[in-house]
């Protein structure tokens, strides 16, 4: 029987889609970007009705829902106000040409998604030299696209990977490294330190990137670029533009997703153990300064430029982010009725 959320029958697929970013079977911001986005097409095949600001509605109600998965990765919700915020802007008259509207938009997405890290690939490894040793975390296919570019290049040949706890993450990106014909070596995260004298370069990825440069993204990713600028390991973080936060514009915080602590134990642990509290932070912040550049499918810039991307991409007015109109297709009195 389908999902009811907020009087609206929620097809299984966009069910299934929505928990696999919010139990981490989808990762990666890229592909919870891309999920995201299709997500909502497989809302619109499914509607029945001829309604058109019933399915205008609906659609939005769907957005909501699949924003929710997930409080951090900005990806997501960039993602759906894409496919939202040119819906609205589009002329149709029948719920069949907004259903073939939303299906455009949403594939749109995923092409654009797929070719600007090819993009960050390439304007990536020119930034690395002939026999850099990179260092990364977690898992990103824009921070695995301009180290395996690199060797591709010739020139990068090895990659320390940390294990990226609780989740392994790393063991997605040491795989993909491997496959791509590096030498990889899998490290702990608390051996970041002890590795950083054998690294010349660090690249990875973002969850989110705010306006004044900031990187959020996987728990540990700080230390990490801490360790490089006590070593004065250059740091470069490979990134989408639609990984830059919009409302930090108006100094909205990122808010840092917390998980369960059977990430980290077991119940059975934590039964045994009742006085011990287990707090499981999935990001971090890393502080601008520790960063030399944002590679970006536009190009690379310093962390401090990211506003301009802001202004760029989106065209931000502050009256807008305020309004809710980077949101999507219906005003909140509209959504109210």
């Amino acid at each position: 029987m389908p999902l009811n959320y907020r009087g609206y029958a929620i097809p299984d697929k966009v069910v299934e889609i929505r928990e696999g970013i919010r139990t981490m079977k989808i990762r990666g911001a890229g592909k919870i970007a891309r999920a995201g986005a299709l997500a909502l097409a497989e809302a619109a095949k499914t509607y029945r009705g001829s309604d058109l600001k019933n399915f205008l509605k609906y659609i939005e109600i769907v957005a909501e829902y699949v924003r929710s998965a997930r409080p951090t990765a900005v990806s997501l919700p960039n993602a759906v106000a894409y496919v939202m915020n040119r819906l609205r802007r589009a002329k149709f008259s029948s719920v069949q040409e907004g259903i073939e509207v939303v299906n455009e938009l949403a594939d749109e997405f995923v092409e654009y998604s797929l070719n600007a890290v090819k993009i960050i690939g390439d304007l990536g490894a020119k930034r690395l030299v002939n026999g850099d040793v990179v260092m990364t975390h977690c898992h990103s296919t824009a921070a695995v696209s301009v180290i395996a570019t690199a060797h591709k290049m010739g020139k990068v040949n090895i990659a320390y990977v940390k294990e990226t706890r609780p989740k392994m993450q790393g063991l997605i990106t040491a795989k993909a490294l491997a496959d791509a014909g590096l030498d990889v070596i899998l490290v702990p995260d608390s051996s970041v330190r002890y590795f950083m004298k054998k690294v010349t370069k660090v690249v990875v990825g973002a969850d989110t990137i705010s306006a004044n440069g900031a990187v959020i993204n996987k728990v540990g990713t700080s230390m990490v670029t801490l360790a490089a600028k006590e070593a004065r390991v250059r740091t470069y973080v490979a990134a989408e533009t639609y990984k830059f936060s919009p409302r930090t514009v108006i100094g909205e915080l990122v808010p840092i997703e917390v998980r369960e602590p059977t990430e980290i134990v077991s119940e059975k642990w934590l039964k045994e153990n009742p006085g011990v509290k287990v707090y499981n932070p999935v990001f971090d912040v890393t502080p601008p300064e520790y960063i030399d550049a944002i590679i970006t499918e536009k190009g690379v810039i310093p962390p401090q430029a990211a506003i301009l991307i802001l202004l760029e991409e989106y065209g931000i007015k502050i009256s807008d982010i305020l309004s809710g109109e980077l949101g999507g297709v219906l005003k909140d009195e509209e959504l109210r009725e």
